[in-house]
């Protein structure tokens, strides 16, 4: 069974940074998109970066040059770089992939279980 597995996550002041990355456990044949959304209390899930295969990049305008995403095709990773983080990025952070597993011809969408950032002082 396929899952994606999220770390990084944590309590940052405000102006500081943070990296988070995801992974998938288990056996795949690929992965297509990567992307990580986020979660605040009370809020709806948006799209926070996403980045395809090939490395294009897509990111919400609140966070314009301040994340980063970035990958790994070989270790089939995804990487979130965020620096002068705000209070309001406060949520919970879930990585997102479409991925065809070993033995099937389907491309299928997961998530993670998602890891929490804190921007506090």
């Amino acid at each position: 069974q396929v899952q994606l597995v999220e770390s990084g996550g944590g309590l940052v002041q405000p102006g500081g940074s943070l990296g988070l990355s995801c992974a998938p456990s288990g056996i795949i044949r690929s992965i297509g998109a990567m992307a990580w959304y986020r979660q605040a209390p009370g809020k709806q899930r948006e799209l926070v970066a996403a980045i395809t295969s090939g490395g294009y990049t897509n990111f919400a305008d609140f966070v314009k040059g301040r994340f980063t995403i970035s990958r790994d095709n070989a270790k089939n990773t995804v990487y979130l770089r965020m620096n002068s983080l705000k209070p309001e990025d406060t949520a919970v952070y879930y990585c997102n992939a479409e991925i065809t597993r070993w033995g099937s011809s389907s491309l299928m969408d997961y998530w993670g279980k998602g890891t929490l950032v804190t921007v506090s002082s």
